[in-house]
């Protein structure tokens, strides 16, 4: 990757700080500094899709656990094309011994 150079202006606590982790974790001061303006930076993305693409449909309110799970279910039987049922049975379906 490569990189541009910059400068700024830091607290001098806060690069004592990062003196400190830097030698703590045997990295560089400015690996730690990349690092962090990487987390600003991805903090700050303005993203071009949502995060979520998918939107429960209902009554306008938010959804309960037993909503999310149940749309999370259908999600996944639609996904994976399984069945509807919720059994696992393979009988016949008659409810008698054979």
């Amino acid at each position: 990757m490569s990189m541009k150079r910059t400068n700024v202006y830091a607290d001098p606590k806060d690069l004592a700080i990062i003196k400190e982790a830097a030698k703590r974790r045997g990295i560089s001061e400015a690996e730690i500094i990349r690092q962090g303006i990487h987390l600003a930076a991805m903090a700050n993305r303005v993203w071009d899709e949502p995060l979520f693409s998918r939107t429960f449909r209902g009554a306008g309110r938010t959804p309960g656990k037993p909503d999310v799970r149940d749309a999370v279910a259908d999600a996944v039987r639609r996904e994976t094309g399984t069945g509807t049922g919720t059994g696992t049975g393979t009988g016949t379906g008659t409810g008698t011994a054979a």
